[in-house]
């Protein structure tokens, strides 16, 4: 079994599963795009007798707990009469649901998995009534909750969990891997694919399909020249496009803070001040754009705007 830098949970697990006494609660804890969900899958399907299975989706004894798929109906209005996207947590009701499918026997084996991805995206509600079933598991029964923010979770739910810990990969592997997966990515924006998405696999190919390359280079030049007159923010929000969804602007989010942090590398140590304090308000924004209502255009200058903020004193006239 070949899982992208993590041997080490992987022969954790095996361990585990071939012992006599198999927990019955995973935590697969790590930031975003580091491959859990694949691994869950992986998981559930050696749990199961099924690891020559093409996928989980398919096996009635490996459940897969995720969002709802988004209503258009329930996109709401912005101030200015124009939708911005949900975003859906996983409901007490999904929850119950599988609490009813799970007072059955195991259909083909004694052994079931259930995949719960994102787990820190539970409700309240589903969070209590998740605790319940992690209590007292229906026989054979064994859950992966896959956690990009595991502090969210209830400690409760944490406590009856045994973790594996998902690390970033580095630089060299990233940058071998995403070559073997878009080889024709040029080396300029697959060294900014790697330095953006901090050692995750998932996040620097979503930035090379996104095509936020051209990015990199606006930004940077950003922070070393500026942008006196509006000419290269301009420029950014031109590629970024009118209406990028979340997913895009985190990305943008995290390309911004991978390029301060770039700059605060090459500077001097007396410039480093309006790049941290920079670097600050971009987390900030980071922590606001999941529920905040904002609009996408002014968010993005709000972002090149941070960036000019930056620059060496000489080139701050107008930011």
């Amino acid at each position: 079994m070949s899982l992208l830098g993590h041997e080490g949970p992987w022969r954790e697990w095996r361990k585990a599963l071939g012992g006599e006494r198999m927990h019955h609660a995973w935590l697969l804890a790590g930031k975003r795009g580091l491959g859990k969900m694949h691994f869950a899958q992986a998981a559930a399907r050696a749990l199961c007798g099924a690891e020559d299975a093409d996928g989980s989706a398919q096996h009635p004894d490996i459940h897969v707990l995720t969002h709802l798929p988004k209503d258009d109906k329930e996109e709401r209005k912005r101030g200015d009469g124009k939708p911005y996207e949900v975003r859906r947590n996983i409901t007490v009701g999904q929850i119950r649901a599988l609490q009813q499918r799970l007072t059955t026997r195991p259909t083909l084996g004694s052994r079931r998995a259930v995949i719960i991805d994102p787990a820190d995206d539970l409700e309240k509600s589903a969070s209590n009534a998740l605790l319940k079933s992690l209590e007292e598991p229906p026989a054979g029964t064994y859950f992966l909750l896959v956690a990009h923010r595991p502090a969210k979770l209830l400690p409760t739910i944490r406590s009856r969990c045994r973790v594996l810990r998902f690390s970033a990969l580095d630089d060299d592997a990233l940058g071998n891997w995403l070559t073997s997966q878009v080889p024709e990515c040029d080396a300029d924006t697959r060294a900014a694919a790697v330095r953006a998405s901090g050692g995750s696999p998932g996040l620097a190919l979503d930035f090379v399909n996104r095509g936020l390359g051209p990015l990199d280079t606006l930004m940077s030049r950003i922070v070393r020249d500026g942008d006196r007159n509006f000419e290269l923010r301009g420029q950014l929000a031109d590629v970024v496009g009118a209406r990028p969804d979340r997913e895009r602007i985190a990305a943008i989010l995290d390309l911004a803070r991978s390029v301060l942090a770039s700059e605060m590398n090459r500077a001097d140590r007396h410039a480093w001040s309006p790049l941290v304090d920079a670097h600050a308000e971009l987390v900030r924004l980071a922590g606001q754009a999941p529920t905040y209502n904002f609009d996408p255009g002014l968010l993005v200058m709000e972002i090149g705007t941070l960036l000019a903020s930056a620059a060496p004193a000489s080139e701050r006239a107008d930011v």
